[in-house]
């Protein structure tokens, strides 16, 4: 999904010791969220009337058993009782579904102590950002992208160093280094990521034992510091530098499963490392403890050390930054390029180059948004805008880099949502319809307060399902630019 924003922060999410994969779990509460939203009725009451289980939703956040049966009942529930209007809505509830009154903060708020007046971000639902992920193609894009531009880079002793600029669940970022091991093979790789979820850190260490197996020469370094600091390991602040966090963990043994249970026994420092609280003056979380947690393979160390990071003594000069979706696209031009952008091409190597990705629209996605609220524009600064006013901040250090905003057919790529040829038709499911609608207004940014409104009519999935069928499913546009540092 970070000081713009970083992926969304941990909260509790679905077991993959369902029957069903963690895509359709979440995706199951996701629709049964809306539903009770729209229908007007708790949760609890929606578990006793569809499966008999007043605790059913809270089971399923919990890790809870899914069956293919229990599923199907739902869905039949569902179906059998469409979401309409409730009977006690104020007389302007369809104004407010049009967007042109204010609804009512949603209860959420008032719990958590977020008024009106409190910085939005959207990327902290968690349900939301599962749903996507697992629904849309949007990461394999990116990591693909990633492995074009890595064919441009040729990186100088003793590593290959490469940055990525918010690593989300981690598959941008393992996908990547699969480009980078088929290009490369026998070049040691400095890799860090930046994350400020601790789930998310959770999810892309399961992904790194098959790395340090197939490309044993790897030193792979998380951290929770901010845009700024991340490149270099270390905190702005003495006070905060001087409490960091770090631990090194040698991975002994030569296969994934070992390497796998070492991570396993993580979890406590994790846990430690990756608390966050808001930000007094933006809202968005920051960390609690400034934490580094440094991997690599024992049997790899003398090859290694030169490039196995120390307390102060870390280098940034990255060969190569990710940095996809690290700013709200709604967030301030000045504030995209100079808290985000700035630093981070500070920090590449001579010959090093960064590869920006956002969401672009004009869209089936957008277009969908619009049948709900006319006119909205969520994308409000192109390539062209984000490195024009880059140029400006880096002022005559400037000259140092190369700005590529690139035609359109090589900056615009696509992505999709999974969906099979039988599922868009005359009639589509409600799961598909959910899906669609949750990808569209999470890629577009629409606010809870916004949504809780439109939920309570049937209008957004009538669009929903009018796009999809017009189009034949449903694919959304990023758009990409290349910084590269000049070589001294």
């Amino acid at each position: 999904m970070t000081q713009a924003f970083d992926a969304p922060s941990a909260a509790a999410t679905p077991s993959t010791g369902s029957d069903k994969p963690l895509g359709e779990t979440a995706a199951l509460i996701a629709e049964i969220e809306i539903y009770c939203r729209g229908a007007g009725i708790a949760e609890t009451t929606f578990g006793r009337n569809a499966v008999n289980d007043g605790k059913f939703v809270a089971r399923l956040r919990q890790g809870g058993r899914l069956t293919t049966a229990t599923q199907a009942k739902v869905h039949r529930y569902i179906a059998g009782r469409p979401v309409t209007v409730r009977p006690d809505a104020p007389h302007d509830q369809a104004a407010r579904s049009r967007g042109q009154m204010p609804a009512q903060a949603p209860d959420h708020q008032a719990h958590h102590g977020l008024g009106r007046d409190q910085p939005f971000r959207f990327y902290d639902n968690r349900q939301k950002y599962l749903l996507f992920v697992h629904t849309c193609s949007e990461k394999w894009a990116i990591a693909e992208r990633a492995g074009l531009e890595l064919n441009a880079i040729d990186p100088r002793p003793p590593a290959l160093r490469v940055f990525d600029a918010g690593v989300g669940d981690g598959t941008v970022l393992t996908r990547t280094m699969r480009h980078m091991h088929q290009r490369l093979p026998t070049v040691p790789f400095y890799v860090v990521g930046k994350e400020i979820s601790l789930e998310d850190v959770r999810l892309t260490l399961e992904k790194m034992s098959d790395r340090f197996f197939e490309h044993p020469a790897t030193v792979v370094v998380l951290t929770n510091l901010h845009y700024s600091e991340a490149p270099y390991l270390m905190p702005r602040s003495i006070a905060s530098a001087a409490a960091i966090n770090w631990r090194e963990i040698p991975l002994k043994g030569n296969s994934s499963h070992e390497f796998d249970e070492q991570i396993q026994e993580m979890q406590p420092f994790l846990s430690e490392g990756w608390q966050v609280k808001p930000s007094a003056k933006t809202g968005n979380p920051t960390y609690v403890r400034p934490s580094v947690l440094v991997l690599y393979r024992e049997d790899h160390r003398l090859l290694l050390d030169p490039i196995i990071p120390k307390p102060g003594r870390a280098e940034a000069d990255f060969d190569f930054i990710i940095a996809s979706q690290p700013y709200r696209a709604r967030m301030a031009l000045d504030f995209k390029v100079g808290k985000i952008l700035a630093p981070l091409v500070s920090a590449l190597a001579p010959g090093g180059r960064l590869l920006g990705i956002h969401s672009f629209g004009d869209d089936p996605g957008l277009e969908i948004i619009r049948r709900i609220w006319p006119g909205e524009d969520p994308f409000i600064h192109n390539r062209h805008d984000i490195l024009s006013a880059l140029k400006r901040t880096l002022g005559s250090s400037a000259h140092n880099y190369q700005f590529r905003a690139n035609s359109d057919e090589r900056a615009l790529f696509r992505y999709h949502m999974h969906t099979l040829p039988s599922e868009v038709g005359a009639s589509i499911g409600t799961s598909t319809l959910f899906a669609a609608w949750n990808a569209a207004t999470y890629v577009a940014q629409i606010e809870d307060e916004r949504l809780n409104a439109v939920l309570m009519g049937r209008e957004y999935l009538e669009a929903t399902q009018h796009v999809l069928q017009k189009h034949g499913g449903l694919w959304f546009n990023d758009e990409s630019y290349v910084i590269s540092r000049r070589r001294d």
